[in-house]
């Protein structure tokens, strides 16, 4: 995707063939700035202080992390101590697990010489596998904006939440993947932005990647999306996920299970766009996703530009008030009108993934 008619991905190697290169996803919507990560340690802290956030962007940020930590040692005791620090930085996405045990299959077999060159090219390798993940998600999903657009006067009224477009990827994204090929393909679509709280990813990043790529767009606070659904405004909602079952829940950003929830009470598809890394084939029930729980700060102040342009942090609570802060919630497949994924459109079941996916339906029988 394009910032200011420049080509950008979220994540890259610098010139030096070592240093690795991120959007500082904090700093967006008010200013855009890169940060260099150089140790495996800066690495782990960007995927936990959600300097790169996203379950696809985790995993290839992951695979650098080990990468980094081998070209400084690439002894046994480094890649295990790598892959243990990286996989304790978040632990809802399946995506950072999926990474790691990737890179630590390929590896461990290897000479200790060999190891960081390997982890570099495979962390690339994931990289360039995510953005043609993310681009066969778009294709797939275009086909269902399309359909929604047939015999249509205006736009097509399309709601998500949080951010799953290529800030939360290498490119594309997930759930946006779609809307943008819808654009430039010259159908007319518009979104209605969720704000996301309590870290405003809708607001401030999905609003700013819909910016820059010209689509319209509007950011409603997120008890709102209810309302637009009742009134008909809302043609039929399209979110990410960062861990989704073998049977077909979906776990994302908190207040996508109400979302879902409205949409079944008033006939509007619901639609999960996921990269088949996400599918965790270990899991059946949705309920047993660990789910992250952050700083209550998060909840507790706001960060935003002031008149002077300053940025700056201010509290939106009573002194001495506590909050709860879940990071993400379980929509039941129940309530999934169908799951968007690299492979094609399947129903969000067991059948339905494993017939995408038939290898995975070889090695349960096997």
């Amino acid at each position: 995707m394009k910032v200011d008619g420049r080509p950008y991905r979220s994540i890259w190697l610098d010139g030096d063939g070592r240093t690795v290169v991120v959007i500082d996803q904090t700093r967006l919507p008010h200013s855009f700035a890169t940060r260099r990560l150089a140790t495996v340690a800066d690495a782990a802290n960007a995927i936990r202080t959600m300097v790169v956030r996203g379950a696809p962007l985790i995993g290839a940020t992951a695979a650098y992390g080990v990468a980094l930590a081998l070209a400084d040692d690439a002894g046994d005791a480094s890649l295990e101590d790598a892959i243990a620090l990286l996989a304790g930085t978040r632990p809802t996405a399946v995506n950072l697990r999926w990474a790691l045990e990737d890179l630590g299959r390929r590896l461990r077999p290897l000479p200790a010489g060999e190891r960081a060159a390997a982890a570099y090219r495979r962390a690339g390798e994931i990289c360039d596998e995510d953005v043609a993940i993310n681009r066969a998600i778009g294709e797939n999903g275009l086909a269902l904006v399309e359909r929604a657009a047939e015999g249509r006067q205006g736009p097509v009224n399309v709601l998500t939440h949080c951010n799953a477009g290529w800030l939360a990827a290498v490119d594309w994204g997930t759930a946006l993947a779609p809307l943008y090929m819808a654009h430039d393909k010259g159908i007319p679509v518009h979104v209605w932005v969720d704000e996301t709280r309590p870290r405003n990813q809708g607001a401030a990043l999905t609003a700013w990647e819909l910016a820059s790529h010209g689509v319209p767009h509007t950011v409603i606070v997120d008890n709102a999306g209810g309302h637009l659904m009742q009134r008909g405004m809302v043609d039929l909602c399209i979110t990410g996920t960062d861990r989704t079952t073998a049977h077909g829940d979906v776990c994302n950003k908190i207040g996508t299970y109400l979302k879902a929830l409205a949409a079944g009470d008033n006939g509007v598809p619901f639609y999960v766009a996921l990269p088949h890394p996400t599918i965790d084939w270990s899991l059946a029930d949705g309920a047993e996703t660990p789910i992250e729980q952050r700083d209550e700060d998060e909840v507790l102040t706001i960060t935003g530009r002031d008149a002077a342009g300053q940025e700056t942090t201010v509290a939106l609570t009573p002194a001495g008030s506590r909050a709860a802060n879940y990071a993400f919630d379980v929509t039941p497949a129940r309530l999934v009108t169908a799951l968007i994924t690299d492979r094609g459109v399947c129903e969000a079941s067991e059948q339905g993934l494993k017939g995408l996916f038939p290898e995975r339906a070889e090695a349960a029988s096997s």
